[in-house]
């Protein structure tokens, strides 16, 4: 009798059957609680042997539709194969920007890069024109994502953009006009500021408490300005790093509702936040845009985004407001991302980018001891208020050679003199070690009367 673990057995003869010819590529394996039943062994002996042939890289699982044999490896084929990094695609990144952290584990970047053998095999008919709200099969696969992640808007209002800001400049093509009014947080994101520039819009701050909007608030900044809209950014918000609470959201949502005013729901790390509360969209469903961004997930690269309509909005003129700024979203892009829902790697990037968020929010709390610091787990920037007597503009100049991102609060700053604060970004490409030095740097660049760099 073998003394290996039932569950390595299973994998093995799994094997086995491919080396043999009696299971080919593409062939789809029996379900697992079958197989359990007619070895006489558990579910959970069954589902390890699976995972073991998975890791192997001998089969492969999809959501929704089953374990089948996976095809020999496109690297085989020459896709990648022995090719060195490309100096020209190291991209100069721009650390201003509020990025996730970037995988190191050399397993989950080999599983990132697996799905780009499914784009290859499929690279012909990717390069074709699409739907502007994306194909039938991205939808699908989409809805299953966002369903993973507690999302449960109408497939029929439901279309797949080329990012955020795209979805939300044309959703306020539709719904303002040049010197219309728009509402939103006192700070906000940098992006609205622009798009309202270029639109003609007139920004007005709605303030904030802790729990988020204030209710009473946004009802007398109605009531005077009848705007176009509300843009809200609830959830880990940019760039306090607050999340609305769900009572306040309910409150917030009945204000809108009692005046009739459309808002535009930016939740742009909705896929970040494992406790956020569901979408102030949910209890709005004739009123809200609800505009779930990828890239702060899975990296600025993949630009897409998740937008519902609401029901009293005509998705066709959504659809051609999307495509007069931007045609469609990239199918490359859509079927890398695709590829990585159904093989489960997008809920490993995701769980990586949890932890690893979590981690730097808990390094500058330690480093920043003494700083006047806001921060939230999983949120990938602080938000640092400075002592009396300290500038903005100095700290910002004794960082100035620093790799760590800051930009002052300035760039969100709505309505009246900027406070002085900073955004202080802890993602994107800078290793834990650099940061760790950087936080230090920025620790004396505040606290530090005697600083000589």
């Amino acid at each position: 009798m073998s003394d290996k673990p039932r569950y390595v057995e299973i994998a093995d003869a799994i094997r086995s059957d491919i080396d043999a010819g009696l299971l080919l590529p593409g062939d789809r394996l029996p379900p697992q609680r079958g197989v359990a039943q007619d070895l006489g062994v558990d579910f959970s002996t069954v589902s390890r042997g699976y995972a073991e042939s998975v890791r192997r890289g001998d089969i492969e699982s999809f959501v929704g539709r089953g374990t089948f044999v996976r095809a020999p490896d496109a690297t085989a084929k020459g896709l990648g194969a022995g090719e060195a990094p490309d100096p020209r695609r190291i991209l100069e990144e721009d650390p201003m920007m509020n990025m996730p952290p970037e995988p190191e584990d050399p397993a989950l970047i080999a599983r990132m890069a697996d799905g780009l053998g499914h784009v290859a095999a499929n690279l012909v008919p990717l390069l074709r024109y699409q739907s502007v709200r994306g194909s039938a099969a991205d939808r699908e696969i989409a809805q299953i994502w966002m369903q993973a992640n507690g999302l449960n808007f109408a497939p029929d209002r439901f279309a797949i953009t080329p990012g955020a800001h795209s979805s939300i400049y044309a959703i306020l093509t539709l719904l303002s006009e040049p010197g219309q009014s728009l509402l939103c947080e006192t700070l906000t994101y940098p992006g609205i500021r622009a798009i309202a520039s270029q639109l003609g819009l007139r920004l007005i701050g709605v303030p904030s408490d802790q729990e988020g909007l204030r209710p009473e608030a946004l009802e007398r900044a109605i009531t005077e300005h009848w705007p176009a809209a509300l843009y809200l950014n609830p959830t880990l918000q940019n760039p306090t790093t607050k999340t609305m609470s769900d009572s306040r959201r309910h409150e917030i949502a009945k204000v809108l509702k009692r005046h009739d005013v459309q808002l535009i729901e930016d939740d742009a790390y909705r896929f970040v936040a494992s406790d956020a509360p569901p979408p102030i969209a949910t209890h709005l469903p004739d009123l809200a845009w609800h505009v779930a961004g990828i890239s702060k997930c899975f990296g600025a690269g993949l630009r897409l985004a998740y937008t519902t309509v609401p029901q009293r909005a005509e998705m066709g003129r959504f659809s051609q407001a999307l495509r007069s700024i931007n045609v469609m979203a990239s199918p490359l892009s859509l079927a890398l991302l695709g590829r990585w829902i159904e093989d489960g790697t997008a809920a490993e990037i995701q769980s990586f980018v949890r932890r690893a968020a979590t981690a730097r929010q808990e390094l500058a709390r330690e480093v920043l001891c003494g700083c006047f610091v806001s921060g939230a787990p999983e949120a990938f920037n602080l938000w640092v208020e400075l002592p009396r007597g300290t500038s903005r503009a100095e700290v910002m100049g004794r960082m100035a050679n620093r790799q760590i991102g800051i930009m002052p609060s300035d760039a969100f700053t709505v309505m009246g003199q900027p406070s002085e604060a900073l955004r202080v970004c802890l993602g994107g490409p800078i290793g834990i070690a650099q940061l760790r030095d950087d936080l230090i740097a920025l620790r004396d660049a505040i606290l530090r009367k005697d600083w000589l760099g």
